[in-house]
């Protein structure tokens, strides 16, 4: 576990540097876990707050990347590529006999 002072002394290329050291420590613990190999899963909290808190102070600073912008859902782009439908007439009842 990382102490949030240590964090706060580092650059924001340290800490990005850290970030992604982490992801990548995360990727290899779950393979480790499903394998057998790694007993101690404790360390995925461990490391998943470790990167949340590099991340916290990288947003704090300012110096965090931007979001990606995200497609829009399927259902609204759908619905703009299609023309209008035109009401259907109605059909006459059957009478009853």
């Amino acid at each position: 576990m990382t102490d949030i002072a240590t964090l706060r002394s580092k650059s924001p290329d340290e800490l990005k540097e850290m970030t992604l050291s982490l992801k990548k420590e995360l990727f290899n613990l779950r393979f480790q876990v499903a394998s057998g190999e790694q007993k101690n899963t404790a360390r995925f909290r461990e490391v998943r707050r470790d990167i949340a808190r590099a991340k916290t102070l990288l947003n704090e600073r300012g110096v965090a990347q931007p979001a990606k912008k995200t497609a829009k859902p399927a259902k609204e782009a759908k619905a703009q590529a299609k023309p209008a439908k035109e009401a259907k007439a109605a059909k006459p009842k059957k009478k009853a006999e």
